[in-house]
């Protein structure tokens, strides 16, 4: 929200939360139950010309211009070798923690996560789901496609049980600035709903 209110592009609004990130770090509880569960997080920041992902472990970051096509992010860390901008030291602390030799090419999923990231666009989960919705209609998203994909149940796009998914939005920004953007929220908890 600090990143819409004081960023007029994707990109100054990546600095805005990456600075906002190196000066009090990320936290809090996930959820409103007294269970402690906390996460690092992942954003997905455009505006009409660019759009950016943003990825983050405790205040060491990685952000992927992206070029093309479709992109998501979901409960994991996706952004591996293609990092255009970084944290300054995210590279020396994994090596000081031995968890990249400096040697092999940097991957920022594998060497900052658990998650095996040869599997994600393979194994199902919301991330793989979500990634091959998107690949189904590529080239042809309207907002209404974009919709059901947020609606889906069945690929754990949008969850139910113990983590429920509690809303979307979808955007439509396009590039010609005389043409207004238009943003979809969901009205309940339930984006099926």
């Amino acid at each position: 929200r600090l990143g819409l209110e004081r960023a007029d592009t994707a990109e100054k609004a990546l600095t805005v939360i990456v600075d906002l990130l190196e000066k009090y770090g990320q936290g809090g509880n996930c959820m409103e139950s007294h269970m402690a569960f906390t996460y690092h997080n992942s954003f997905l920041i455009a505006d009409r010309k660019e759009a950016w992902v943003l990825e983050t472990s405790g205040k060491y970051w990685a952000a992927e211009k992206v070029e093309g096509g479709v992109r998501n992010i979901s409960n994991q860390l996706s952004i591996t070798t293609k990092i255009d901008r970084e944290h300054p030291e995210l590279k020396e602390y994994a090596k000081s923690k031995g968890w990249w030799d400096g040697e092999k090419e940097f991957d920022f999923a594998a060497t900052y996560s658990y998650v095996n990231t040869a599997r994600m666009t393979t194994s199902r989960g919301r991330y793989c789901e979500g990634y091959k919705l998107l690949n189904k209609h590529k080239g042809s998203i309207t907002s209404e496609i974009m919709m059901e994909i947020l609606r889906d149940k069945e690929s754990g796009i949008n969850m139910e049980g113990g983590f429920m998914t509690t809303g979307s939005m979808v955007s439509v920004l396009p590039q010609q600035p005389n043409l207004p953007c238009i943003h979809f929220f969901t009205g309940t908890p339930d984006p099926a709903r």
